[in-house]
């Protein structure tokens, strides 16, 4: 392992972060030039910018032939951004979550990742698999900004035109500033996408370890820095509620926006290894399900939750170090089990339980 690996991984990090935030706010800013509203650019622009990390990753690395770090990168997103950053959030501030979100939002993140994991039960997700994912984000999209005009359009267009400072006067060349703004972001997240792949790429085979396990962890946690970043931020301000649907929004245009773009551009199918279908598929499809009843119990996840998400990302990061070493499957998931997921899950049961039951009182 050389010192370039580190200088790949790191720079390709802080590329795609800035790349992020530079193409969000230079691109919500154009578009309020054209006149589109603050809430169309809220629901399009900034939904499709939390995940350009994840989508610059995921295509480079289909188009390179990686499948396993187009896979895994997504796959350990939508793990990491219920687990790892909703708990790290929660620790911040307890988390306010909407009816809404579990009447619609949560339901459609439980409906697209079954619907990812079973256009990839043939082993690889193919240009039509891709097609469908991608036509399924459109109409998403378009049902968030129709249901959404009739809901709340006074609250959001407030909200994001002072998160993206859309009511301010125009300065002189701002089209051409923005314009610029735009196609830097994506050099950005061109080249870091570049570097972050191939310094992944030079870990795994340095550290022994598969491409998938590296796209389900570094890669994973270093694409959802945006989602981490917006949440924090969300919670000290006390918007505690946009912390938890980023979130979920996020995992939503992660399987459909990132995947089926990334299935469009490859030049064959992206083969999805045993491996993922039989365990990191269903932790996912596992970890969306459980929201329902943790959402709803109270719908707010506090600091205590909060720990337990966390907990359950050191169990499943701890099981892929486990399974990398060679040791048999049935073992590395015996022991992991046995000795930390059931009694987390047994404590988690007993709590939403309690929290339920006291609810009703």
């Amino acid at each position: 392992m050389t010192l370039m690996t580190f200088v790949y991984l790191i720079a390709g990090l802080v590329l795609l972060v800035a790349g992020a935030e530079v193409l969000v706010r230079g691109a919500a800013k154009l578009a309020a030039q054209f006149g589109i509203s603050p809430l169309i650019i809220g629901l399009t622009v900034v939904a499709f910018g939390t995940s350009a990390p994840e989508t610059a990753v995921s295509v480079q690395a289909a188009l390179n032939g990686s499948g396993d770090i187009a896979i895994g990168n997504v796959v350990g997103s939508n793990i990491a951004n219920v687990l790892l950053i909703l708990g790290m959030t929660a620790l911040v501030a307890p988390l306010i979550v909407s009816r809404q979100l579990i009447r619609l939002d949560v339901p459609i993140m439980i409906g697209a990742s079954l619907a990812t994991y079973g256009l990839a039960l043939d082993g690889a997700l193919s240009r039509l698999d891709g097609i469908l994912l991608f036509a399924a984000v459109v109409a998403y999209t378009l049902f968030l900004i129709i249901s959404s005009r009739r809901e709340n359009a006074a609250t959001t267009n407030d909200e994001f035109t002072k998160e993206f400072g859309l009511n301010e006067p125009a300065k002189p060349y701002a089209g051409l500033i923005n314009a610029a703004l735009v196609i830097g972001g994506l050099v950005l997240l061109v080249v870091g996408s570049n570097f972050l792949v191939e310094g992944a790429v030079a870990l795994a085979r340095a550290l022994g370890l598969s491409e998938l396990v590296i796209g389900l962890t570094v890669i994973a946690i270093g694409t959802s820095l945006p989602e981490l970043a917006t949440s924090i931020l969300a919670a000290i301000r006390g918007e505690r509620d946009i912390a938890v649907g980023n979130i979920v929004g996020s995992n939503i245009f992660n399987l459909l926006c990132v995947l089926g773009l990334s299935s469009l551009v490859s030049p064959q199918a992206i083969a999805v290894s045993p491996t993922a279908l039989a365990f990191d598929f269903p932790v996912m499809i596992a970890v969306a399900v459980a929201c329902l009843p943790i959402f709803f119990a109270g719908y707010c996840i506090n600091r205590w939750e909060g720990v337990l998400f966390l907990s359950y990302y050191v169990a499943y990061t701890l099981y892929l170090i486990l399974a990398s070493t060679g040791r048999p499957f049935a073992n590395t998931f015996g022991d992991a089990m046995l000795g930390y997921v059931l009694p987390l899950t047994a404590v988690t049961l007993i709590v939403i339980a309690g929290r339920a039951w006291k609810t009703q009182r």
